[in-house]
Formats: C-alpha cells, sequence, structure tokens
C-alpha cells in the first residue's frame, strides 16, 4: 500500500500530513484495541458491520443507486452488490425501478430491515456503553466531545478509489 501525499483535485485538508501521522501513531494501538474489543463485544449480532452500515446509509439517505452505496462505502460495486443480496435475501432490503430513469435500480431498506437495524444498532450501542463505563465522569464527558469529532471525520475522509 502507498501512501500518498499529494493532494489531488480541489479538495485540501486543512492539516498537514505530518500533523495527522504523528497524532495517529499515538492513537492507533489503542484504536485497534478498543476496535478489537468492540467487534467481540457485538459478536454473535444477526448483522456484520459492513452491513450496518450499508444500512445506515440507506436510512440517512433513502433509496439509492448501487454505485452510490459504493461510494460511500468505499468499496467497489462487485463488493456492494454482493452485500445487498444477502441483506435481500434476508428480506431487509428490496430493489426497485428508479422512477425518475427506468434503466436504473434503487435499494431501499424494508421495514423488516429497519427493524432489525434498530435493534441492532441498540445492541451495539450497549455493547460500546459497557465499555465505555469504566470511564471517569470526566473522561466520559471528554469522550462524548470526541463523539463529534469522530463522526466528522467519518463525514469528511473521502478517499480516492482507482477504477480497477
Amino acid at each position: 500500500m502507498t501512501q500518498q501525499h499529494e493532494e489531488k483535485g480541489p479538495a485540501q485538508s486543512p492539516s498537514t500530513y505530518e500533523d495527522a501521522v504523528e497524532v495517529a501513531r499515538s492513537i492507533q494501538p489503542a484504536l485497534n484495541k478498543l476496535i478489537l474489543i468492540f467487534q467481540r463485544t457485538a459478536e454473535g449480532s444477526s448483522l456484520t458491520t459492513s452491513q450496518v452500515s450499508i444500512m445506515n446509509q440507506l436510512r440517512m439517505r433513502g433509496p439509492s443507486r448501487v454505485s452510490t452505496i459504493a461510494q460511500a462505502e468505499l468499496i467497489r460495486m462487485p463488493t456492494a452488490s454482493n452485500a445487498l443480496y444477502q441483506l435481500e435475501r434476508r428480506g431487509f432490503v428490496e430493489r426497485h425501478r428508479d422512477e425518475e430513469d427506468r434503466r436504473g435500480v434503487l435499494v431501499a431498506l424494508t421495514q423488516l430491515g429497519e427493524s432489525e437495524l434498530s435493534i441492532v444498532s441498540g445492541q451495539r450501542a450497549a455493547a460500546l456503553a459497557e465499555i465505555m463505563r469504566w470511564l471517569e465522569p470526566e473522561d466520559l464527558d471528554t469522550a462524548r466531545e470526541m463523539g463529534a469529532v469522530i463522526s466528522k471525520l467519518a463525514d469528511v475522509y473521502r478517499p480516492t478509489m482507482d477504477s480497477e
């Protein structure tokens, strides 16, 4: 995997790569450990993390084309198609023709999918709460503030994907 340091296109990141690497190196080991703990705590869920992410995209955006989902999830079209097929088999999403462009197909969350997503999201929030309850109240307040930063990072980071 190569590291790209040059800015491409009109968007410029507000921080330097060097500053970001310094922070990343300091939090990466603990972040890896927390991700692993969270994934193990959330094991046994009826949905994978990728499936939850796709379903959350559909909840936020509404019916979407497979290409839009793939781009939002930073995955390739065949990967998105396969994931959506698995969700469709379980009745969590459905496909229908785009009324604005009959050549296109939109994928939408079903009522069953919405219900399952709510259940799984609640389970995952409870699993994360179980981890976070070990923080001192002041640290929990800091974590609350960091939640906004983490959400912003998830929204603004858009790497370019090659077309292979």
